[in-house]
């Protein structure tokens, strides 16, 4: 197979699902949760980081797709989200919107012709940001930002990569090959994309050594970053960091097995408080922002 050969399309020819009217601003009207655990996990939250303990914050991308962006992002200006980790799907998305304010094609459309993945604008940014990051031994996510800084795009308020590295704040990506659409474009460096993802998976490993009496949340990724948390936390282990009585909580609208053995359960048998909160995302981000405001 030739991947040289992989033919691309533009963003500006591609039809999307998701714009900017999607976005739900902090101050719209919602329906907010009455979810008994959601209080209990707000209060872990707030009593963490009055201590100064890490919140760190997994996430897969339909939270990205559900408008729930501006929720996530002034959790991290108001220093309450110490570190973000997410699958590789979240910087596509969340990329497309600052560069063009949409994102979410129609995958069944087109996969009839095969242009289903093929956006060569997103392609070829997201494997420049990894080919930088690798050549300085740096991490995806920060590179990702920092691109998106450095280009200035329109639409730069609504990325979380931007306003992580604005921030200093970090946003760590836990690819997997040939999962994204990224490994579809004939620039794709594979090496690139590991490399520098491998660089994130330490920096999470790091900030995992510190969450003793701190709160992990996973939103939404049923495989990806609750299998890369139960690694990162085994090598805390090993290294000998006492991380104990910490909250994991996993968020979501049905229970998967793994966030609820490998975030929830497992690692807080060690001293630690498991939360599963059943809830459409639309409610539970906005409920958990209005409480930890109040």
């Amino acid at each position: 197979m030739d991947f040289n050969k992989i033919k691309t399309i533009s963003l500006s020819k591609r039809k999307n699902k998701f714009n900017l009217e999607n976005i739900i601003s902090l101050s719209d009207p919602i329906i907010l949760s009455n979810n008994k655990n959601l209080i209990e996990l707000s209060e872990k939250i707030t009593q963490a980081r009055k201590n100064n303990k890490q919140f760190i914050f997994m996430m897969g991308a339909h939270a990205i797709k559900l408008g729930l962006s501006l929720f996530i992002i002034d959790l991290m200006k108001r220093d309450i989200i110490t570190h973000i980790a997410v699958n590789g799907a979240v910087p596509i998305h969340d990329f497309e919107i600052a560069y063009i304010g949409a994102t979410s094609e129609d995958v069944l459309e087109n996969l009839k012709d095969g242009s289903f993945g093929m956006a060569e604008e997103t392609g070829h940014y997201l494997n420049l940001a990894a080919k930088k990051a690798s050549k300085k031994n740096l991490g995806l996510g920060y590179s990702i930002g920092k691109l998106i800084s450095d280009m200035n795009l329109k639409y730069k308020e609504f990325s979380l990569f931007y306003h992580s590295y604005k921030l200093n704040i970090p946003l760590t990506v836990h690819t997997a090959i040939g999962a994204e659409i990224i490994y579809e474009h004939p620039e794709c460096d594979a090496g690139a994309l590991g490399s520098s993802s491998y660089n994130d998976f330490k920096i999470l490993t790091d900030s995992i050594s510190k969450l003793k009496q701190g709160v992990v949340v996973n939103l939404g990724s049923a495989v990806i970053m609750p299998e890369v948390f139960l690694k990162s936390f085994s090598i805390t282990r090993n290294l000998g960091f006492n991380v104990e009585k910490f909250t994991a909580a996993n968020l979501d609208k049905i229970d998967h097995y793994r966030p609820r053995k490998n975030v929830v359960e497992r690692p807080t048998y060690f001293k630690g408080k498991g939360l599963t909160i059943i809830e459409n995302h639309e409610k539970s981000i906005p409920t958990l922002y209005r409480l930890l405001l109040n």
